[in-house]
């Protein structure tokens, strides 16, 4: 009896790491959990969405998918979760452009506050204002004196009209008193293939979607929108440090449609929590530069909030 004893609370304090003391049931997914990006493959919803699917892998009982549908500043993603069941195995990976910048440009067919239950904030994502190796703006005096000279005649790409990619040129050229040339792309990964090849002049890219053609030289830094420059580019300025008043960073968590029952909430998120945890997560951390953002569904949420009220009358100035 005494050894049945001892493998009976070995076994409920293996359940009780997996599920993770949060939990108020024990849900178990039937299915795979689908993980759905807004965004094409490569750029960093999905490089996000791919790593924490591989770090949690082994506290789910069932496969962890990453599936895309890019298209409409990741709207249409957030559009398509939105209108599923709440049973836990279609979470948005969302708290970007679908979440807290393209609701401020038009109306759309979610509530980016009431149309999704908010489960965990995976991370923080500094935002950098890039040009290619060989064009012909240095640094952005040069790109807002070209611009001066020639209004709406320098192209910059982003990930869609409305995305947070965009947002940061929009709010950039209404505190330099610009215009510059929006050309929107379906993700970051097809911008940054536009500004390597010429098509664009700027663009708006994620540490982890240019960190490496930085290093190569392929891509110049010139300004970063976070409140304090990054360690892994100390030599970009912010773009407080040049002179506009402009701070907005990206962030990636996980939201499930609303009306997710508080068992299932629990679960996802403390699961996703230890997958955090996991060296390979770290790795991934290391690897592009993108910042431990942990919040809970709450904090995560209120953040997203936060974020898009500030948004909304820049938009409406401009």
């Amino acid at each position: 009896m005494p050894r049945r004893r001892t493998i009976l609370r070995g076994a409920a304090g293996l359940a009780a790491t997996v599920a993770g003391p949060g939990a108020l049931a024990a849900w178990e997914p039937e299915r795979p959990v689908q993980l759905i990006v807004g965004f094409a493959p490569g750029g960093g919803a999905d490089l996000a969405a791919r790593a924490i699917a591989e770090a949690s892998a082994r506290f789910f009982p069932t496969p962890i998918v990453v599936v895309n549908r890019p298209g409409a500043g990741g709207a249409i993603a957030a559009q398509q979760v939105a209108g599923m069941a709440p049973d836990g195995l279609n979470l948005l990976v969302g708290g970007g452009s679908e979440s807290i910048s393209l609701p401020a440009f038009r109306d759309l067919p979610y509530d980016p506050k009431r149309s999704f239950r908010a489960t965990i904030r995976l991370t923080r994502q500094p935002l950098l204002v890039v040009a290619r190796r060989g064009g012909r703006h240095t640094d952005l005096q040069a790109v807002a004196e070209a611009a001066r000279r020639a209004p709406g005649t320098i192209p910059h790409a982003s990930s869609g009209q409305g995305s947070i990619y965009h947002a940061v040129f929009v709010l950039l050229s209404q505190a330099a008193g610009i215009e510059l040339l929006h050309v929107p792309f379906t993700g970051g990964a097809p911008s940054l293939q536009a500004l390597l090849a010429g098509t664009v002049e700027l663009a708006v890219l994620a540490p982890e979607e240019m960190a490496g053609l930085a290093q190569a030289g392929e891509v110049r830094p010139l300004g970063v929108a976070s409140a304090e420059r990054l360690a892994a580019f100390p030599e970009v300025p912010t773009l407080r440090e040049l002179g506009w008043d402009v701070v907005i960073e990206n962030m990636k968590g996980l939201c499930a449609p609303a009306g997710l029952p508080d068992e299932i909430h629990a679960t996802l998120h403390d699961r996703f929590r230890r997958g955090m945890q996991t060296p390979a997560w770290r790795t991934f951390l290391e690897r592009t530069g993108a910042m431990d953002g942990y919040l809970d569904g709450p904090g995560f949420q209120a953040a997203m909030d936060s974020v898009l009220d500030a948004l909304r009358p820049a938009v409406r100035r401009g």
